[in-house]
């Protein structure tokens, strides 16, 4: 058991740190696996094995880019054989640059929604966090890890220069939204642009029949990939390595066929001097088409989203391997193919198939698309789930679909919207160029946020040399200013689209993230003094009925406004009555014995506590927890715990003493937490706290010692026994339910904001109540109003 303290702690470092720190999921496998990849244990049969099953989790979709990049880069067909050559030196010089700079140089974890982890690492090593409810004792968990700066140190100012003004924190976080809602457009196009260009391959081998016909066979399968997404991948998952190696051998194979039966010569392609001969002979057409080789490199920006599940060298020996010769054999072949048939540009991938292998090919290539729109769905709900959890999404609900893997979530309600909008993506454009355009604006955006938030990650985090910044950013742009001047020009051709849904997510995130933020202001302007609680007196001026109310509070410490406006207006209060406060850190878990942490407030006496349930933004709420059941526990061992420790000050002798109780202690401890199911910490055993006025005695000797170790275990069977009895009387969940609303004097825009939006969601998005399973019959919520 641990109890808040004002006390610092020392830092324990994250579980699994490969230089960067940055956060990722973890269960018991993730968890053995980087233990073996930290110590060089790592054998030649477990890393090729490892590999092979990184190919359906990391690559699919950079896997399917084949199907639609030269048809999105030459919409309007091809003249000139040197354009096919020129644009599949791009294609080649792109795919080196771009993967292989992440991958072998720098290793940079840029994630599919990656803006959120690499925020929660920033707001870790700085106090830019618009929800300021972080508290020392935080920094003691053993995924909590930060560094520290020397006072002229490049990092030290970066960080001065972060916490100096309240419109950086929100201009960091206004980007980090941006990055974010972007990419959840991804999990809308990648669905559609992937199944409906697999689904093209029908019309290949039927010329007359409608394009209708196709779109309403990708909206079947769109519909019937989205309805099964509630059986979670856990019982499917292992399929999808071994149809994305099938699909990058079909590829491989057929472009090596392609280069062989047709014109070798479009290997000089491999020489960048085609490039520079490319832009030269076509001006704006060459820069328009840039849109559509940029297709080539989606999903790079995933390349390490299963990090925790995959050590780096494995995915190193995937992708150079196999993922990215078969590749550039894809791409060349179909070049070949082209130059020899230049008015097949539109479906050159199927028609370049053998005939003997159509239609095989044609299944591999659909599942394929699933499997990557699989990915990058999968990627939305995590997405959806670090927003929730930084305050940034109304409250929705988040189904566990496996017992195995931690981060395998279902979203109900998102799937839906996600299912909505990728039909009406697919039936509204009906071609793959629209949509490939409105693809292309999504990724490079992503890529360019992502960019940007790397610059104070490696001056801050990674402490690397300002030189090295220098570089990354330099050809890091070089790259995708380029790309995105490139996607800007078809805004008009579907590019509006990624736009028009990064909007309206960024405005739904904003509004509740700034009603969020106005709401724990409140709480912290109108929270109680302790002088208040201590001048009601035990009784606390009212009538104290048997059973245990849990206060349910936003504040980590003082006593919410909430509490004294219940005990105002009623005339009685519980005899136990516990604050709690449920609250989300920058960390990707905690650890289920450091989650809680209790105290007492005010004498013993007063019989009033504080639980302080800490959780991690992939951490989830499951079904089966009962609450209820561990807060009531984390309380029985706190005061067991005390009862110990008590009467003994911070000091040398007090130091002394606990390591010699300290191992007894904790394993009792954790005898009793496994027997009662608890998940309280045991690491901080400090006692005093700014909340407590217990007085703290002078320890004691000899006889002495003993004589009070048998007053304070009769004492504590007392509390414990009463406590027993109260928690037989009934419990009580009382929530606060604070309605925000604009002030008369507001503009227009801010009493939309709040009023309707903010009021709109509040009334839809899930109570707190049915995330913890809170019995109804136990529930009581307490209103009140605040005009912001």
């Amino acid at each position: 058991m641990a109890s808040l303290s004002e006390s610092e702690g020392t830092n324990r470092g994250s579980m699994w740190e490969l230089d960067q720190n940055l956060d990722q999921p973890m269960d018991e496998e993730a968890s053995r696996l980087k233990n073996m990849y930290r110590e060089k244990k790592f054998s030649s049969v477990l890393l090729l094995r490892l590999a092979f099953q990184s190919l359906g989790v990391v690559f699919g979709d950079l896997g399917t880019s084949p199907l639609y990049v030269f048809y999105n880069a030459f919409p309007h067909g091809v003249d000139d054989e040197e354009d096919v050559i020129g644009a599949l030196s791009l294609i080649i010089y792109t795919l080196t640059l771009i993967p292989l700079l992440k991958e072998d140089h720098l290793q940079i974890v840029i994630l599919t929604g990656g803006t959120f982890a690499l925020y929660s690492l920033l707001c870790r090593h700085a106090k830019i966090s618009t929800i300021p409810n972080q508290h020392k004792t935080d920094e003691d968990l053993t995924t909590y890890s930060r560094q520290t700066y020397e006072e002229n140190s490049v990092g030290a100012k970066i960080k001065r220069w972060l916490e100096a003004h309240a419109y950086k924190r929100n201009c960091l976080l206004i980007v980090v939204l941006i990055g974010t809602c972007t990419a959840i457009g991804d999990g809308i196009l990648t669905p559609a642009i992937s199944v409906l260009s697999a689904s093209g391959g029908i019309k290949v081998q039927n010329p007359n029949m409608s394009t209708d016909v196709v779109v309403i066979v990708a909206v079947i399968i769109l519909i019937g990939l989205f309805s099964m997404q509630h059986y979670g991948t856990d019982k499917v998952g292992w399929l999808f390595a071994p149809i994305v190696l099938l699909w990058f051998i079909l590829i491989g194979s057929v472009g090596a066929l392609n280069i062989h039966k047709y014109k070798g010569s479009v290997l000089k392609a491999y020489n960048p001097v085609y490039i520079y001969r490319y832009f030269q002979r076509r001006n704006s057409d060459s820069w328009a088409s840039l849109g559509g080789i940029m297709l080539s490199i989606t999903g790079t920006e995933a390349l390490f989203a299963d990090l925790c599940h995959f050590p780096v060298f494995a995915i190193q020996i995937a992708f150079t391997l196999i993922v990215f010769p078969c590749l550039l054999l894809a791409y060349t072949g179909q070049a070949a193919y082209i130059i020899a048939h230049k008015d097949h540009v539109a479906d050159a991938f199927y028609r370049s198939i053998p005939d003997s292998i159509y239609w095989p090919a044609f299944v591999i290539a659909t599942a394929a698309a699933i499997v990557a729109s699989q990915a990058t769905i999968s990627a939305t709900y995590s997405i959806i789930k670090q927003a929730l959890a930084l305050g940034c999404f109304p409250r929705v609900k988040i189904v566990h679909t496996s017992k195995k893997f931690l981060g395998q979530i279902y979203i109900p309600d998102i799937n839906w919207i996600l299912l909505i909008l990728c039909i009406a993506v697919t039936a509204g454009f009906k071609n793959q160029s629209q949509i490939g355009n409105a693809y292309g604006t999504a990724v490079v955006i992503v890529m360019l946020v992502t960019t940007f938030l790397m610059v104070p990650i490696m001056l801050l985090v990674w402490k690397s040399h300002w030189i090295l910044v220098v570089t990354f950013i330099v050809l890091s742009l070089m790259v995708e200013i380029p790309y995105f001047s490139a996607c800007l020009l078809k805004i008009d051709q579907g590019g509006w689209v990624p736009l028009v849904i990064a909007t309206a997510f960024f405005i739904i995130m904003y509004v509740w993230h700034f009603c969020t933020v106005k709401r724990y202001e409140f709480e912290m302007h109108s929270k109680v003094s302790m002088a208040w609680i201590l001048g009601l007196g035990p009784s606390l001026g009212l009538v104290r009925v048997p059973g245990i109310g849990f206060v349910y509070t936003e504040l980590a410490s003082g006593v919410p406004h909430i509490f004294s406006h219940f005990i105002t207006n009623l005339p009685a209060i519980h005899s136990v009555v516990v604050f709690v406060c449920v609250k989300y850190l920058p960390v990707y878990t905690v650890p289920m014995d450091e989650r809680f942490l209790v105290r007492r407030i005010g004498p013993k006496n007063f019989h009033i506590f504080r639980c302080v349930a800490r959780y991690g933004y992939k951490d989830l709420h499951k079904k089966d927890e009962d609450f209820e059941k561990m807060l009531f526990n984390c309380l029985l061992s706190f005061l067991r715990l005390e009862s110990m420790m008590e009467g003994y000050s911070d000091s040398d002798e007090f130091s002394v003493l606990e390591q010699k109780t300290e191992g007894s202690i904790n394993n009792a401890f954790l005898a009793e937490k496994t027997n009662n199911n608890t998940m309280c910490s045991n690491g901080d055993l400090s006692y005093s706290s700014q909340d407590s006025i217990v007085p703290v005695q002078s320890p004691l000797r000899g006889n002495s010692l003993l004589r009070y170790s048998s007053q304070a275990s009769h004492t504590v069977s007392d509390e414990l026994e009463f406590l027993n009895r109260c928690k037989d009387a009934g419990v009580v969940h009382i929530l606060g339910n604070t309605i925000i609303l604009a002030r008369r004097d507001s503009g227009i825009i801010k009493k939309i904001a709040v009023n309707y939006m903010y009021a709109f969601m509040r009334k839809i998005c899930r109570e707190n109540s049915v995330i913890f399973n809170v019995p109804h019959e136990s529930l009581l919520n307490v209103g009140q109003i605040y005009y912001i």
